[in-house]
């Protein structure tokens, strides 16, 4: 393998085993020492340098070698963006995974707008993300950043419950039982119209600053 995706897969490896371990592990012991404060001061620095590690790699992997999926895989990747793009903007609010001092209030309440689909939009939303990416089979540093990210995204969620359910109780427990953990994405389009015009402007602003950013077209850029 080559010297630079040999080092990409450290960088992933490093930001995924960091996050897990500051997050589950790591995380009691050192509260205690640094308070809450400083804890998260910790978790931000680490977590930055290894995603930093992460883009530094990336850009000095090759890229386009692999054969890619053509026009049909491109149309695929596109369009399961859009649903993410729906799940990451209804995420935002009214999520009681996030840390919010009214978290368990939210968890009482009747599953809303994108928590019909899943009580984890937003790592959902990265896994979507993850999967067009691995779909369009464009290059290995896209490849393994994308698993990466995925496998953080869904393992993460899955660690989440366990995590919110010793903090929360019986808060998360109800919310737990008025939630699926696995999409159930037949019910995307009752979350809202809302949340579908959101993603769809994020859709098209993130796919255009695709090829701003990374210099690569994205989504429907692709075919204007």
């Amino acid at each position: 393998m080559d010297d630079a995706l040999v080092e990409l897969v450290a960088a992933n490896l490093a930001f995924v085993g960091t996050h897990f371990a500051l997050s589950h592990p790591l995380r009691a012991p050192l509260v205690r020492v640094l308070g809450d404060r400083g804890f998260q001061v910790v978790y931000s620095l680490v977590a930055f340098a290894a995603l930093g590690w992460v883009y530094v790699a990336f850009k000095s992997a090759p890229t386009a070698d692999l054969g890619g999926s053509g026009d049909m895989g491109w149309i695929i990747a596109t369009v399961i963006m859009l649903p993410a793009m729906v799940l990451f903007a209804g995420s935002l609010i009214g999520n009681p995974a996030l840390p919010t001092p009214d978290a368990s209030d939210r968890a009482r309440q009747e599953p809303a707008g994108v928590f019909i689909v899943t009580r984890h939009p937003l790592m959902w939303s990265f896994a979507l993300w993850a999967l067009s990416h691995i779909i369009l089979m464009w290059s290995w540093r896209t490849m393994i950043t994308a698993l990466a990210m995925g496998f953080l995204a869904l393992v993460g969620a899955h660690l989440q419950d366990g995590k919110k359910q010793q903090a929360m109780g019986d808060a998360w427990e109800e919310w737990q039982s008025k939630t699926s953990f696995w999409p159930r994405f037949g019910r995307i389009f009752g979350v809202g119209p809302l949340w579908w015009m959101l993603g769809l402007i994020l859709w098209l602003i993130f796919s255009w600053a695709h090829l701003q950013i990374g210099g690569i077209p994205a989504g429907v850029w692709l075919w204007f």
